[in-house]
């Protein structure tokens, strides 16, 4: 990964951190995004303390607010002349529904519209590397059920898995339709099935007692974070999958998602959805 760029989002804790740290590990230049700039900070002291690596970027942008995205790339394009893999690993679990400053149910907004809109952002700047990737972490969770039309924002019947695993089939749609788009461009776009982990996902608004309850029972049935980057750096590093695209993975090997993961016309209908919802048109 010698230089090479990596922006990975969602990297100051968990899956994310493990990433970036092994991407540096191996001579990437790798720029993370995140929503604190003292969490960022101090991920960017850390890795470079355990990788030598001092070739590290620190972009702050809350993903939740579409404004801040927009700022955030432009940031980021600028400060970047290349790159080679996009990370889109920032997600959220929300015990209660929220809304974002755009209006938007906030687990789909972040783990949905937030990769959809920054990788179109960069997408040109992307397509000019050929051999660049791009990673989408998705989950398991996407086979709870098919994609609510008629409600997108879960403003009746929110239940957390339900509005979870909906944003991560939307994952895997958008990498889908992507792939279509792109074909033939050299650059691939693929997601992934991180397996359990122990991580601060879903702990940002659960009360303190149930966190402090639950989280030396999980950690003994969850994976760690590494374990949870493998695939991830498995579809960003590999010469296995340099020709790959569009695909779903886990445990680094391709999986088959749901049947309505694998709709075209669920995917095209769902670009257009978010497209609508962003406010462009690509």
């Amino acid at each position: 990964m010698d230089g090479k760029t990596c922006i990975v989002t969602g990297a100051t804790s968990g899956i994310g951190m493990a990433t970036a740290r092994e991407l540096a590990r191996r001579g990437a230049r790798v720029a993370i995004v995140c929503r604190s700039e003292e969490k960022g900070r101090e991920t960017i002291a850390a890795i470079r303390r355990e990788t030598g690596n001092e070739a590290l970027d620190l972009f702050v942008a809350d993903l939740s607010s579409q404004a801040e995205i927009r700022r955030v790339a432009a940031e980021i394009l600028d400060r970047c002349p290349t790159i080679d893999v996009l990370v889109n690993n920032a997600a959220v679990i929300n015990l209660r529904r929220e809304t974002t400053v755009d209006g938007i149910e906030t687990t789909f907004a972040v783990n949905h519209l937030a990769y959809f809109l920054l990788t179109q952002l960069l997408l040109q700047r992307i397509l000019a590397t050929p051999g660049a990737r791009i990673v989408n972490v998705s989950s398991e969770g996407h086979r709870v059920g098919p994609m609510n039309w008629d409600d997108l924002g879960f403003e009746t019947g929110y239940g957390v898995a339900k509005v979870y695993g909906h944003s991560k089939l939307a994952n895997i749609l958008f990498t889908a339709e992507l792939a279509r788009r792109i074909e033939g461009s050299g650059v691939t776009v693929n997601c992934l099935h991180p397996g359990g982990v122990s991580t601060g996902l879903g702990t940002n608004n659960a009360p303190g007692w149930l966190v402090t309850l639950l989280r030396p029972l999980l950690r003994a049935f969850l994976r760690t974070p590494e374990q949870g980057a493998e695939t991830s750096l498995y579809l960003a590093t590999s010469p296995d999958v340099a020709n790959v695209s569009g695909r779903y993975f886990a445990n680094c090997v391709e999986k088959e998602p749901t049947e309505e993961a694998r709709n075209p016309e669920t995917a095209r209908r769902l670009w257009s959805e978010s497209e609508r919802l962003v406010g462009i048109e690509v």
